[in-house]
């Protein structure tokens, strides 16, 4: 059954083919069709061949083969965190399940909304222990929003309108669907794909209580030292333009978590940084000491407020907006929550705003202000700019961000000190431009995530700053790179070291560096050239700035920058395990 441009527009609207029969297989891929799937990222195997026949048929929707099923999921991932569109990914049984887990578990720790569609055994064949089988309902289930197993083929449009509905709504998330190969290659029916789904369990609240909203609009008017913390709900909400109207409305100082950035513009005054174990020394203050903290879209975990009862030590009042119920006064209580689309009820509290004319008190405000520039003036993300001696890796972000700060850029990034290093001294003025793992913190993502973004936005530059450690963790993706012409630029601040662990080793186990020395390391230049991509060694200060001009010239190819940065250099500031958010280690000077 061939499936084609001319059919795409009737394959939401077959309805009127009553008795048309197809197979399971050829009804999901009329499901992704009518999804307006662009992109899916997969891997073959035997479960899932009729699927891919299925594909093969049609030539609107582009399968992408890359080398692990992990970096399939990481790329649908990147996909999806840069477009806020579903991303989709495919995958076999068995290993090729297991494989994708780490992909699925990243997403579901920060709430990204996708589609894995994996094959299973024949439905004769599941509990037998069949080859290449494994639980796919049970191995997923804590780590996705929903999961479905097809057992019948007739089944299978709905089930797939019901996982693309759950994991864009509410809060977004990965959603599973496993298919079994015999359901995949029957035939049936065909009645249309649904144009709307009904879960009687499955409701989540849009619209907040307008009663709590006013509560919020007072506690915030009267606020002495008023403070609002954004998270990536801000993004994943697509309340951007909301927010940005609320801080200019009221004049507020505002902060974003490491999800968060890009919401409000870094460049503007109003912003006081990143804030959290890393964050700047004004962002954790002001956190500690408002009197009124209005939380957006964030969920105040570990890594924002540190020790709970140190957070709990200072009294403030607390208004918390999440579309997730269960994230509400899950760490820290709350005196006004607020259950809701934080669009929808960001856009109630402007309206309020403005229709009382209302504004915090001036004095008030402009002595919170002056308290945060005092803060500010201790300048916590100082480094020694002025070392010719060795590469310092907050220079190459600094440089990178001054010559691409004007390009309509993206910035993916890996797991550990360059993590903290792009997040710091990268200035995103734009969502979605920032794509990292933050909630699970996984190794391996940035170039996966690259790739899904070019195929996205092949006319943006997308820029992936790894470490030497990272990078190799899903670096047979640069195959997929060159088979796909995906041309990005690969930063890698390669300090031979694991560097954050490195870091908790010199400062918590008395520089015990057990297994954080990178003792053979391949030559990246050749690596990336044996792949067919361009690579560029720097090692001295003064070749930093060239090579980047060099790499952003570079249209057509991917290109790897192996930079040989300060091994010593660590992240500051810093909040140790179990301490306070102002209990903050600013580095070896303590400037």
């Amino acid at each position: 059954m061939e499936i084609n441009k001319a059919e795409l527009a009737s394959a939401a609207a077959a309805s009127g083919q009553a008795h048309e029969e197809l197979m399971g297989a050829e009804i999901l891929v009329r499901a992704l069709q009518a999804e307006g799937v662009q992109q899916i990222w997969g891997y073959p195997g035997g479960a899932v061949l009729y699927i891919y026949d299925a594909i093969y048929k049609q030539d609107t929707i582009q399968h992408v083969l890359v080398r692990h099923e992990q970096a399939a999921v990481h790329a649908a991932d990147g996909f999806a965190r840069a477009t806020g569109e579903v991303g989709v990914a495919l995958v076999t049984s068995g290993p090729g399940l297991t494989n994708a887990v780490t992909g699925i578990a990243t997403a579901y720790s920060d709430s990204i909304p996708m589609v894995i569609i994996s094959g299973q055994v024949g439905t004769a064949a599941i509990g037998s222990d069949a080859f290449q089988e494994c639980d796919t309902v049970g191995i997923t289930r804590p780590v996705v929003k929903h999961n479905f197993l097809v057992k019948d083929a007739r089944d299978m449009a709905e089930t797939m309108k019901k996982a693309f509905h759950i994991a864009r709504t509410g809060r977004p998330g990965p959603v599973v669907v496993d298919v079994p190969k015999d359901v995949s290659f029957i035939k049936v029916p065909y009645h249309g794909y649904p144009e709307s789904v009904s879960m009687r369990s499955y409701n989540p609240v849009r619209k907040g209580h307008g009663g709590q909203i006013r509560k919020a609009l007072q506690l915030l008017l009267n606020a002495k030292r008023p403070y609002i913390y954004t998270g990536g709900g801000v993004l994943l909400g697509n309340a951007v333009q909301e927010l940005r109207t609320l801080v200019d409305l009221l004049g507020v100082p505002v902060t974003h978590t490491l999800m968060g950035l890009g919401a409000y513009p870094s460049t503007d005054p109003k912003f006081l940084g990143m804030l959290g174990m890393h964050g700047t020394v004004q962002a954790n203050y002001a956190m500690q000491n408002c009197d009124v903290l209005l939380a957006v879209g964030a969920r105040f975990d570990d890594r924002v407020i540190g020790n709970p009862k140190h957070f709990a030590s200072v009294e403030r009042k607390i208004v918390h907006i999440d579309i997730d119920p269960s994230s509400i006064a899950k760490r820290v209580k709350v005196d006004v929550p607020i259950v809701g689309d934080v669009k929808d009820v960001l856009t109630e509290l402007i309206h309020m705003i403005k229709e009382s004319q209302a504004k915090p008190d001036a004095n008030a405000l402009a002595a919170w202000w002056s308290t945060i520039e005092g803060w500010r003036a201790k300048d916590c993300l100082a480094y020694d700019r002025g070392n010719t001696e060795v590469i310092k890796p907050q220079a190459v972000v600094e440089t990178l961000w001054n010559l691409t700060k004007d390009d309509d850029c993206y910035i993916t990034s890996d797991v550990g000190q360059h993590q903290m290093f792009a997040a710091q001294f990268y200035k995103f003025n734009e969502p979605r431009r920032w794509i990292n793992s933050g909630g699970l913190g996984t190794m391996g993502v940035g170039l996966p995530y690259a790739m899904g973004i070019k195929l996205a936005k092949p006319q943006a530059d997308c820029w992936c700053i790894t470490g030497e450690g990272s990078i190799q963790m899903n670096i047979q993706e640069l195959s997929t790179c060159k088979q796909y012409d995906t041309p990005v630029k690969i930063v890698a601040l390669n300090n031979r070291y694991l560097g954050m662990v490195r870091q908790w080793q010199e400062l918590v186990y008395q520089g015990r560096y057990s297994h954080s020395y990178m003792d053979a390391l391949p030559d990246f230049v050749k690596l990336a050239e044996a792949y067919g991509h361009v690579g560029l060694l720097i090692e001295r200060p003064e070749d930093v700035e060239p090579a980047l001009r060099e790499a952003r010239a570079i249209k057509d190819r991917t290109v790897f920058l192996d930079f040989r940065t300060d091994p010593t250099e660590n992240v500051w500031p810093m909040v140790e395990a179990g301490k306070g958010i102002t209990e903050m280690l600013l580095g070896s000077e303590e400037l």
